[in-house]
């Protein structure tokens, strides 16, 4: 099963809607089931947008603006944003909030607010913040997952995937997709070590435990060479100036939109 019953989440976040006073605007899939890598066992990751009643944002307390749900009895995590931080984020291109407006599995979407969102998102769209994001994960994850006489043998996704969305920001393709196989196909050739990339992903899909092995020396040659390439690498901004987006407006509107 590669997704969750629209159903059962929509309940889920109906139930947490009365519990939290607040309306969902947008729900996905994110992590491995979202890049296309689930194990049969794979939690189910659902993201979320909300909003609270407008009186919320007049209080002189600043209230939490995120709401988590631990994982339950069917394996569902649950963790949202409030509208006003997800637009404080998209406005500095953050990367995760990017995955989530372009998840292939969406559960839940009210008001037209992904394509809104998504309009927005290639508005302000920022391949340095991009880069320094992605090249800092492959780093962090090359250091505590693949330097080791063992690996875990998963982890090795950890590291690729960012890697490879440092190349995509590099050669200028744009906003990095979420799915792990249109990066890879995109770019790398065909050799060695899309060979051993595709032979991990068959195994990880059919449900075989990838757990600690000896290192894969193709691949380990590969994200080595890459991030000491990368580290050097200048990204340049985009060719003109954006139009300056007004997301006081577009937050005033949704608030408007929602509850009236």
């Amino acid at each position: 099963m590669n997704s969750l019953s629209p159903s059962l989440v929509q309940t889920k976040l109906s139930e947490l809607e009365q519990s939290e006073g607040v309306r969902v605007l947008f729900a996905c899939e994110s992590g491995s089931r979202a890049w296309g890598f689930p194990s049969l066992d794979s939690d189910y990751d659902v993201r979320f947008i909300y909003v609270h009643p407008r009186d919320w944002y007049l209080s002189i307390d600043e209230g939490r603006d995120v709401i988590e749900r631990p994982l339950d009895s069917d394996a569902v995590d649950l963790s949202g944003w409030d509208l006003k931080k997800a637009l404080t984020l998209l406005r500095k291109s953050n990367p995760p909030l990017l995955e989530w407006l372009n998840s292939p599995i969406i559960y839940l979407e009210t008001f037209a607010i992904r394509e809104r969102l998504r309009t927005t998102m290639r508005e302000l769209y920022s391949p340095i913040a991009c880069m320094y994001h992605y090249l800092h994960m492959a780093q962090r994850n090359y250091q505590e997952f693949i330097c080791h006489d063992l690996v875990r043998t998963k982890k090795y996704f950890y590291v690729l995937r960012p890697v490879l969305a440092c190349c995509w920001i590099e050669a200028g393709y744009g906003i990095v997709p979420t799915e792990f196989q249109t990066l890879a196909e995109r770019i790398l050739p065909q050799g060695k070590v899309r060979t051993e990339i595709e032979l991990l992903l068959e195994r990880k899909r059919s449900g075989e435990e990838l757990d600690s092995a000896d290192p894969i020396p193709a691949l380990n040659d590969y994200l080595k060479v890459e991030l000491d390439r990368l580290e050097k690498v200048s990204v340049a901004p985009p060719p003109r100036l954006q139009e300056k987006v007004n997301l006081d407006l577009f937050f005033r509107e949704t608030l408007a939109q929602v509850w009236d």
